[in-house]
């Protein structure tokens, strides 16, 4: 899988811009704030929908205009694929709130942005990855959703059930404090809570079953076989797999009084979180903060294999200024898993022994993406 053809209108900085990568490593360097980040964005908007930055799609659209064009053409084992999406402003009274953003996929509008699911994987590593062991279980429960919407697509859909049902709830116990919840509302909301989050709980279990093996033999090679990592699922609500509803609704049930006090529900998937060790040491509390970014590091490569092998095709990679980052056997280590896919780096320059060896050089500058001929 490779980006064939990237061509920006109205995007963040690009006034309008088109970027051919070549299938291997690609390297955009230039200053900062010169715009290399915001092609990463793109590709990222274009795999999820949505921007790795911001929730806001508007913040998307350049300063002083009414909208903004991502076009893509993507060269895939099942053949070209072409992905666009228009974002406006909505300043338009008349205009449906539903074509602020507009998903194309083949020239076929989406109903949805979760349509854009394995069409382009992509695994994006940032300096604030390096973070995410050591960052809130928000950000390590966001790592698994990324990466089982884009392996199995129909994970999205369960997601966006649960997510559903869950504002549904906590509007409905926030009430409380004004007026009696009817226990039978309450009652069939628990029900769809415990009906779809069995389903998120299943599959991120079977997903963390699947990657941590592979963390765990890519940490061996990082740390020269002194460390072994250990990663594993941790359920805020403990259940088997077959019975994974009734324990969701029997958590809900338990907690009623404790969430109507709160005003939020307590229990549930979206309070999970991963654990890591290196052996008996949990390295979000006791790790170094080398260690912990080393036990990032190894789950950010072990997501690149885990696609290649259920996929059947490489990723795309966004590697977003993190050599600065690592040290130089880090760096190695990162760029050698990215001789099998394409690459996108960004970096303010040339310097680094790793970026040396880009296939392809790109100088971003002023709104502008050049090839640079070597």
């Amino acid at each position: 899988m490779h980006i064939r053809k990237l061509v920006l209108n109205g995007f963040r900085s690009y006034s309008h811009a088109e970027f051919m990568p070549e299938p291997g490593l690609n390297l955009l360097y230039g200053a900062n704030a010169a715009g290399k980040t915001n092609v990463l964005e793109a590709v990222f908007l274009c795999a999820l929908g949505r921007s790795h930055r911001t929730s806001r799609d508007v913040e998307l659209i350049g300063h002083g205009l009414a909208g903004a064009y991502v076009g893509m053409e993507l060269e895939t084992k099942s053949g070209v694929r072409l992905i666009e999406i228009k974002l406006r402003t909505g300043d338009d009274v008349n205009r449906n709130p539903k074509d602020k953003k507009q998903v194309f996929i083949d020239r076929q509008r989406a109903d949805k942005a979760g349509d854009l699911m394995g069409v382009l994987n992509v695994v994006m590593f940032s300096p604030e990855d390096l973070a995410l062991v050591k960052a809130s279980p928000e950000v390590r429960r966001r790592f698994m959703d990324m990466e089982l919407c884009q392996l199995y697509p129909a994970y999205y859909r369960k997601a966006a059930m649960y997510n559903a049902a869950l504002r549904q709830r906590n509007a409905l116990i926030k009430e409380a404090f004004n007026d009696p919840i009817d226990p039978e509302v309450l009652d069939m909301w628990n029900a769809q809570l415990a009906r779809t989050g069995a389903e998120v709980m299943r599959s991120r279990l079977s997903f963390m079953d699947e990657i941590s093996t592979i963390a765990s033999d890519m940490h061996r090679r990082l740390t020269g076989g002194k460390e072994q990592l250990f990663t594993y699922y941790e359920p805020n609500v403990p259940f088997e797999a077959e019975d994974a509803e009734y324990a969701i609704y029997d958590a809900l049930e338990a907690s009623r009084e404790d969430d109507i006090r709160r005003g939020f529900t307590t229990r549930g998937p979206h309070r999970d979180d991963i654990g890591i060790k290196l052996g008996d040491t949990d390295v979000k509390v006791y790790g170094s903060q080398g260690q912990q970014r080393t036990a990032a590091l190894s789950l950010k490569l072990s997501e690149l294999a885990l696609m290649r092998g259920v996929v059947g095709e490489s990723p795309v990679l966004l590697l977003d200024d993190v050599l600065s980052e690592l040290d130089d056997d880090r760096q190695k280590a990162l760029m050698s898993s990215a001789f099998d896919c394409q690459c996108l780096l960004t970096a303010t320059g040339t310097e680094s022994a790793a970026a040396k060896k880009a296939a392809a050089l790109f100088e971003v500058r002023n709104g502008d993406i050049k090839k640079v001929i070597q």
